[in-house]
Parts: C-alpha cells; structure tokens; sequence
C-alpha cells in the first residue's frame, strides 16, 4: 500500500491548478510524499491525458455536486481549491461551490485545505468599491472555511502578468512607430503585485505544503513584487530595447478603458474598472509587503523582466 499523502488539485488543466502539479512533480521531495489526484471536468480530453501519463489521477469533478465532491475528495489529505468567477459571472455560485468544497473536505477529514482566495474590496475600501464582485466572493468563501474546524492556508494570487500580453500592453495604435503602450484609468505611481500565474502558482502552493504549520490560518500573498505602471512599461523598453524603445504609460478614461473591454457585459467592465481604481488608495493587498510570504519558496518567483524575455506572444520582438 502506498504510503503517499493524496494532494487533491482542482483545475487540474487550468492555469493555477497545472502550475501546482507542475511544481510538485518537478520536486523529487514533494514527488515523494504526495500522490496528485487532479480534479477536472473531462478525464478524456488531451490535456487530462497528459497528466495521467505523468502518473496524476485525472477524476472527473462536478463543483455543484456533493457526491461528485465526496468522491473525488475521498482519502484526501490535503486540497488545493480554486473556483473560475469569470465562467458564469455569478457571486452566489461561486460562494456556494467554495462553500461545498470546504463542507465536504471537513467531512472527508482533509487535514490542509488551501483556498485560492482574494482580498474583500468592500470591506477593504469601506464601501467606496463595493462591485469587485470576484475579489468579494473568493474572500467570502475564506470567511466561511475560518468559521470551520478543518486546517487552512489562504493562497492570494496577485495581478497576473498574462494580463499584459493579453492586450493590456499593446502596440500604439495612433502611432506610426514600433512603440508599445498601457493604458489604464489609474496614475502611474499605482503600485501593483505582479504574478506569473503559470510557473509561480506552484512554487507558492508547494512552499504552503511543505510549511504547513507555520502557515495555517494564514495569507500568502503570490506576486513577485510592487511594480507601478511606470516600472512596467520602463521595464519592457529595456528588454525589448528596438521595439519597446517607445513604450509608454497613459492614464486613461473610465469610458476609453471600458472600450477596449470589448464585447465583455458592462457589469463586467464596471467591475474591472473597480479593480483597477481601488488598488492605488487600498493597495490590492491592503498595502501589505511581501517579505514574509516570499519567506516559504524554495524557488524564485518569475520577474517581469524575465516574464517579458520569455514570453512567446512578444518571442518576435527586439
């Protein structure tokens, strides 16, 4: 019989959930200790194959059915649990699957559960930025798993890098130059925690795994540093020194920033402008430093300037 501990990952697939599994299968330590059971809609499909090859056990999880969850959770010594806000839009379901993950770990004797949460910016800001619906909701789930008696460590992704090369960072479209430019509707001193999602998740997720005790009841906030929006575009010019010679910065309106949304519901751009509005008063961690977080890794989190020279939306770039 094997004397593994089951890891329970959800969103196997997905950006934060592969990074987890990524991490602890390329440790020879945690490779050891941990049996990845990776939780995902479809066994079947190719990228759940792909792990099953790598020795996960891909099961098959409904996150609104307790017998689903009671399954997949069964044996679990620890859960890393992740919900996706943005696939609905819906606060009340996204609290009462983070809700139902967190009853049906209790039940199953799960003795560490890491929720991927995020600040409430309600409660954060008083009540001046109070439609940041999928910071409230993951926060409310925190709330509800600390009212529980079950082992708990809050992981607190910061403001992912991808962001950028999504189109947040682009190229000037009023400009006949190679030049590149953000815009965004907050000053350019705004200090915000950037995170590489993909590699980074996991080598915090492994660092709350393997401090388990120094860790419970806490936050770990996952950014690499404070950058302001000055420091990001400065930064892209000095690595993409011929096409990013031109990068730039400029505060724009709320009406320009929620054009270039696109097609996403207004609620939904109403909300993003929120987002970015409350982290320059607030901070997007309450204006809380990184040090001790930082204190758990075994590994360095990625930098943007290394997230830049990386990335292969930009490979093409000089």
């Amino acid at each position: 019989m094997s004397s593994q501990k089951i890891f329970v990952v959800f969103g196997a697939t997905g950006v934060q959930g592969g990074s987890v599994i990524k991490s602890i299968l390329g440790d020879p330590r945690t490779a050891k200790e941990f049996k990845i059971r990776g939780i995902t809609r479809d066994p079947s499909k190719p990228n759940a194959q792909a792990l099953t090859k790598q020795g996960v056990e891909c099961v098959q999880g409904d996150l609104n059915s307790k017998e689903s969850l009671e399954k997949a959770l069964a044996g679990a010594y620890a859960v890393f649990a992740v919900t996706n806000y943005w696939e609905s839009m819906d606060a009340e379901l996204e609290k009462r699957q983070g809700r139902l993950i967190a009853d049906v770990s209790v039940a199953a004797g799960v003795q560490h559960l890491i929720w991927s949460s995020l600040y409430n910016v309600t409660e954060l800001t008083n009540g001046k930025f109070s439609g940041v619906e999928h910071f409230d909701s993951k926060a409310e789930v925190e709330k509800y798993i600390r009212t529980l008696s079950i082992p708990a460590t809050f992981f607190m992704p910061g403001f992912y890098m991808s962001n950028f090369t999504g189109g947040m960072l682009h190229p000037n479209p009023d400009s006949s130059e190679h030049e590149y430019v953000v815009t965004l509707p907050i000053p350019d001193y705004t200090p915000i925690p950037l995170f590489d999602a993909a590699d980074d998740t996991g080598k915090f997720v492994k660092g709350i795994l393997t401090h388990r005790d120094e860790v419970l009841g806490k936050r770990v906030l996952a950014a690499t540093d404070y950058y302001t929006c000055k420091e990001i575009v400065d930064a892209f010019g000095e690595v993409k020194k011929e096409d990013g010679k031109g990068s730039h910065f400029v505060q724009t309106s709320e009406q320009v920033f929620k054009d270039s949304l696109g097609g996403m519901p207004d609620r939904g751009k109403h909300e993003m402008y929120e987002n970015m509005l409350f982290m320059t008063d607030f901070g997007y961690y309450g204006k809380t430093g990184l040090g001790e977080s930082h204190a758990i890794l075994d590994e360095k989190p990625t930098t943007w300037q290394e997230f830049i020279a990386k990335a292969k939306s930009w490979a093409d770039l000089k």
